[in-house]
Parts: structure tokens; C-alpha cells; sequence
């Protein structure tokens, strides 16, 4: 038995959930402010400490599931938080959205069915839009907010994707 599904941590998993929701409106809210102004790259720095916090919480609970679409969703934004290409960030910003709907859906099927799992979303696009744009951040190494060296490199996402079995 998961922490999720444990009986005892149900109040703890529903918090969890409910905190979660919260936060990715303000994901949502931060992304609908981008899309106004592309250059305003400060709110994707923004967008990834806040999913970082979701996936820091997901984590604590074994919620695989949640955390690493979280940590695909922090490399995205902090990534593309160092480029000016408005094409590049204009896909970003649909992939991100993707992500929060993505996060929304496994939020209610924990919710539910005390699982993780993905419903109603195409993720086999959602995976070739985020393997398309590893590809053009092949020079960006830099994908947190420290500016120190990093250990997730490029690779990451591919990792991620992989682990999701995308």
C-alpha cells in the first residue's frame, strides 16, 4: 500500500490535493500574464519555484507520478526563462499549461481512486512537444533557479520522459 492510499494519511493526501489545486492557479494565472508579454521571462523563473513546491510535497508522499511531471515542468520554465525566441517561448507556454492539466487530472484521480493516473490527455503529443524543445535547449544548461552548477543537465528531460514511459 502507497502513503496514498493508506487510510491514515488521508487527510494528509486530500491537504496535499487541495494546496496543490491552489497552487497550480497560480501557475495558471502566472502563464496567462506570460502569454500577454512573452519577455516577461521572470515569470517563468516565477512558474518554477512554485512547481517546485508542488513537486517537493509530492515527493514527501511517494506521489512519483506528480514529481516528476513537476520536475519536467521546473526544467521547462527555468530553461525557457533564458531565451528570447518567442516561437520557442510561445510553445513553452502551451506545454506548461499542458503540464498544470496534466497535474489536474492526477490530483482527482488521487482524489477518486487514491492512485496516479492520467486521464483525458494526449501525452504522446504533449511528449514529442517536450522532446522537440530538449532539442532547442541543447545550449541552455542552467535549469533551477541557482546559478551554480547544475547536475540536471540536458539529459534530464529525456530521463524524465523515459521514466514516464513517454
Amino acid at each position: 500500500m502507497t502513503m496514498l492510499q493508506d487510510p491514515e494519511m488521508e487527510d494528509v493526501v486530500i491537504e496535499f490535493c487541495d494546496e496543490s489545486d491552489q497552487l497550480c492557479q497560480e501557475l495558471e494565472q502566472i502563464l496567462d500574464d506570460y502569454e500577454e508579454d512573452l519577455t516577461q521571462t521572470a515569470l517563468l523563473e516565477n512558474f518554477g519555484q512554485i512547481i517546485d513546491r508542488i513537486m517537493g510535497a509530492a515527493k514527501s508522499l511517494d506521489a512519483e507520478l506528480v514529481g516528476r511531471y513537476c520536475e519536467l515542468g521546473k526544467i521547462v520554465s527555468y530553461k525557457a526563462s533564458q531565451t528570447t525566441d518567442v516561437q520557442l517561448l510561445e510553445i513553452v507556454s502551451a506545454t506548461l499549461f499542458d503540464t498544470i492539466d496534466i497535474l489536474n487530472s492526477i490530483f482527482k484521480n488521487i482524489r477518486t481512486n487514491k492512485e496516479e493516473k492520467v486521464d483525458g490527455i494526449g501525452l504522446n503529443a504533449f511528449a514529442s512537444r517536450l522532446k522537440w524543445l530538449s532539442e532547442k535547449f541543447n545550449n541552455i544548461q542552467r535549469s533551477s533557479v541557482a546559478v551554480e552548477e547544475q547536475t540536471q543537465g540536458q539529459e534530464s528531460i529525456d530521463n524524465l520522459l523515459n521514466e514516464l514511459g513517454l
